[in-house]
């Protein structure tokens, strides 16, 4: 493809130079250009892509996208030419939609599923991909938990792919034969036009609670965020399919995204009036029994996943199913044989006489979920083990506090994933959550900065019936403590403590 051929997709401001040559790549990484590579400049957090132009200049870079009014092109290398200067508005949109074009446009090739909200991404990309599999489509997904296209797996950097390695999977996916790609879209991926080039088919709207505040600033920048998955990436007119928006009526914002969604909506919920709608729930440790009423008929559900919050997930997933054509008794029958996703309410058995629970829960609103699903089921003590992530939002930490002391019978609060921060400082401020509550508003915690130790303690602490629920880290099986990524797996550490309490009785 020729750098003319590819600009074809820019909105440019101004272009300059040869633009007949061959474009082999895109890259927005100096290091990674190669003679034939379009080279990216992005303004970043801690760099500046323009800084970088001389040496992408310098190793082959036959095109080099700016969005800086003042830069000037340096002059060429000995023996060499000068790239092509192409001149944009937005660096980052260009650099999305250069790799899809370059990659043939593989969104277009496949029905894109997204969903977007602070909680239930995961779990609704994971049911979404089960019952469209049962409906014999060919799945790929991409979210937390890892990137999972035909026979190959990655483990996931970002909940959404940076542009050039998200076209590249979809991609990888049209040529593995895949018809359908569900996606987890980040606010940050959002924010930053990591999907730009993508035209999605379905999208969802999970629900927004405070979290990545250190990111966007206020609630409303990370709404407006979550936003554009149902205006801007629903609308570039390149398919003609019908599309489809689910919006969770249960949030208080769903009035605003059905008020600016570009293309169909239904609802759904449990409390509010919607389109697809939850009753008669029944919640057990054994699973969730509930009945839906929906545009397609009537539907039983009986899933092996736990908690309220979770029949909100089903109903989203119960929507993406519908929209693609499956039938009453399709999902009904492919729900039940969903088990749980990795690190959401996934419970360890090693045959004690207690319940233990790891979960990704790691907002306030999460972390409430995660309590309320707890006591609807449990006879018994909640103890519940959490930290906050270092160097993110850290105004959740002592809401966090105030919801854990609130609703569980103890408390263990631990460290996270610390990251530079001194942990010491985290836990405070999840303390002074703590503290702000009245006595009697509170149970008891203890503040143990070693997870692991931590863990085994709660451990040694729980009896017959109780629920032990350790929140934040989820399906993760590591933790950040500086710029350090050591092998940390709750799941792992809460068996080798269970062991160990059993052998000690």
């Amino acid at each position: 493809m020729t750098l003319q051929e590819l600009l074809a997709s820019l909105d440019r401001v101004l272009s300059e130079g040869d633009l007949q040559r061959e474009v082999v790549s895109v890259t927005e990484d100096s290091r990674k250009v190669k003679p034939g590579s379009v080279f990216v400049a992005i303004k970043g957090e801690h760099y500046d892509g323009h800084q970088f132009v001389r040496q992408a200049q310098k190793q082959g870079a036959v095109g080099v996208v700016v969005e800086d009014e003042g830069f000037e092109a340096h002059d060429p290398p000995e023996g060499g030419s000068l790239p092509a200067l192409i001149r944009v508005k937005n660096s980052r949109k260009a650099l999305g939609l250069l790799a899809a074009k370059l990659s043939g446009m593989p969104s277009v090739h496949l029905h894109m599923v997204g969903v977007t909200g602070t909680n239930g991404k995961t779990t609704v990309t994971h049911l979404a991909k089960s019952l469209l599999e049962a409906q014999g489509h060919r799945v790929g997904l991409l979210g937390t938990v890892g990137y999972v296209f035909g026979a190959e797996y990655k483990a996931a950097s970002h909940t959404t792919p940076a542009p050039v390695e998200l076209q590249d999977m979809l991609n990888a996916m049209v040529h593995a034969g895949m018809d359908v790609a569900v996606m987890e879209v980040s606010s940050h991926a959002l924010a930053l036009d990591r999907v730009a080039g993508c035209e999605f088919d379905i999208v969802v709207f999970t629900n927004l609670t405070q979290d990545h505040l250190d990111f966007h600033h206020t609630l409303d920048a990370y709404f407006q965020a979550k936003l554009r998955l149902f205006t801007e990436c629903v609308d570039s007119g390149q398919k003609t399919r019908p599309k489809r928006a689910l919006v969770n009526a249960d949030d208080e914002r769903a009035s605003l995204i059905l008020q600016h969604c570009s293309i169909p909506t239904w609802t759904y919920g449990l409390h509010a009036h919607a389109d697809i709608r939850a009753e008669a729930v029944r919640l057990s440790m054994g699973g969730t029994e509930f009945l839906v009423n929906s545009p397609h008929g009537r539907l039983t559900i009986n899933s092996q996943l736990v908690g309220e919050h979770n029949v909100s997930n089903l109903l989203a997933a119960i929507g993406i199913g519908l929209e693609m054509g499956m039938t009453v008794p399709m999902i009904e029958q492919a729900v039940r044989s969903v088990a749980n996703v990795p690190g959401r309410f996934e419970r360890i058995d090693e045959g004690q006489a207690f319940t233990v629970v790891v979960d990704y829960a790691h907002t306030e609103d999460a972390l409430y979920r995660l309590l309320r699903a707890a006591q609807a089921i449990t006879r018994g003590r909640i103890i519940t083990v959490f930290g906050c992530g270092g160097d993110r939002d850290a105004g959740k930490r002592p809401k966090m506090g105030q919801v854990a002391a609130r609703h569980s019978d103890l408390v263990m609060v631990t460290s996270d994933n610390p990251r530079t921060e001194n942990p010491q400082t985290i836990l405070t401020q999840i303390e002074q959550g703590i503290q702000s509550l009245l006595p009697e508003e509170r149970c008891p915690y203890q503040i143990i900065p070693d997870r692991a130790e931590a863990i085994h303690a709660a451990v040694a602490e729980a009896k017959d019936g109780d629920l032990l629920l350790i929140a934040g880290k989820g399906h993760e099986d590591y933790q950040i403590l500086g710029t350090t990524k050591i092998h940390f797996d709750d799941r792992e550490e809460a068996r080798k403590a269970i062991h160990r309490q059993m052998g000690s009785r």
